[in-house]
């Protein structure tokens, strides 16, 4: 290997670990940029009135902040209350689970019990479990003057793109050859489309499931039904993740009360998803990016397991930016155009 390679090598692997010292950083403003992309779609409108920019996009935020105020005004009230109903009922839940796993084991004869080890290890487990979601919400405690730093950069980032976007831009675009950029600035515009697509119908269809599942719960008098129903709605938003853990403190809850409405809830849970495979989905997501499910579910694990919780969150958009630009660079540019040797 020559000397001018070998310092090529060496640039790359320190470029590439600057970056994943930083990827926390980066994937704020990654989110800042979908939010961004997704409010110029606002600012774009209200500048079809003649409205200058600037006012265009203080309206916007402040639409944006009248919004979100409003909803913690309605929702945190009884949710705060019924959340410290749910601490309260919780442990009321696990003694009936205890009670159920002596019940199982004293019918269950000791033969058969001893090749099912893992039942008696149930409770122990869900214990286990609930301590270790208490000791990670007290590390989120301990964290937050890194999250408050975190949020204040998104905002101020979401800010500066949304004022003047076209500088960022076209600097990006930049970074490619000249004989490409326009080919750059089409593909941009296609993930500003895929983008907004995806969040539109992702808030919407968010909004759809915690109001079915709210009036489910309340209809088989399940506790703390708003609880509940808004933790379906923001889980929805990880795909096939999401919507498999909603399901988990309903029915433990219903368990405290009639044992019965456990395979309710999880009926009702399934029959959400479903309408919202068959139903919603196809009505309100014809412009997002077509991802298969699997590919999806891939990628909730993979950003997850190595981005945390940030990365679990922007799972969809980063492997929506993703596939528009392996299906139009490498699939479009490179392997469509590979033109083979006849000889």
């Amino acid at each position: 290997m020559r000397f001018g390679q070998l310092i090529g090598f060496l640039a790359l692997v320190i470029s590439l670990y600057i970056l994943w010292q930083i990827r926390q950083i980066l994937l704020v403003v990654f989110a800042a940029v979908v939010l961004a992309t997704v409010l110029n779609e606002v600012v774009s409108f209200f500048q079809r009135f003649r409205i200058q920019r600037g006012i265009a996009v203080a309206i916007s935020v402040i639409l944006l902040l009248v919004v979100l105020v409003g909803f913690f005004a309605l929702i945190v009230p009884p949710l705060v209350d019924q959340l410290q109903q749910f601490g309260n009922i919780m442990p009321m839940a696990l003694e009936r689970l205890r009670s159920w796993n002596n019940w199982l084991q004293n019918l269950i004869p000791d033969r058969l019990l001893e090749n099912i080890r893992g039942l008696r290890y149930i409770t122990q487990g869900l214990q286990d479990w609930l301590n270790q979601l208490i000791s990670n919400f007290f590390n989120l405690v301990s964290n937050s003057l890194s999250i408050i730093l975190n949020l204040l950069l998104f905002v101020a980032l979401t800010i500066m793109l949304l004022a003047n976007p076209s500088p960022y831009r076209q600097g990006f675009i930049m970074l490619f050859p000249a004989f490409y950029r326009r080919r750059v600035d089409d593909i941009l515009n296609k993930c500003t489309v895929s983008l907004t697509g995806w969040i539109k119908g992702t808030l919407l269809t968010m909004l759809l499931i915690a109001t079915l599942s709210y009036i489910g719960l309340l209809i088989f008098g399940v506790p703390l039904p708003l609880v509940n129903a808004v933790l379906a709605g923001l889980l929805e938003f990880i795909p096939n993740v999401g919507p498999t853990l909603s399901v988990i403190p309903p029915a433990l809850l219903a368990l405290s009360k009639e044992p019965w409405k456990v395979a309710a809830v999880v009926a009702l849970y399934f029959g959400i998803q479903q309408i919202e495979s068959l139903i919603i989905v196809p009505l309100i997501m014809k412009t997002q990016a077509s991802l298969l499910p699997a590919v999806t579910l891939v990628a909730v694990v993979f950003f997850g397991s190595f981005f945390g919780f940030l990365g679990l969150f922007l799972a969809v958009p980063l492997t929506i930016v993703l596939q528009v630009w392996i299906k139009e660079v490498l699939v479009e540019d490179v392997l469509n155009s590979w033109q083979g040797n006849d000889n």
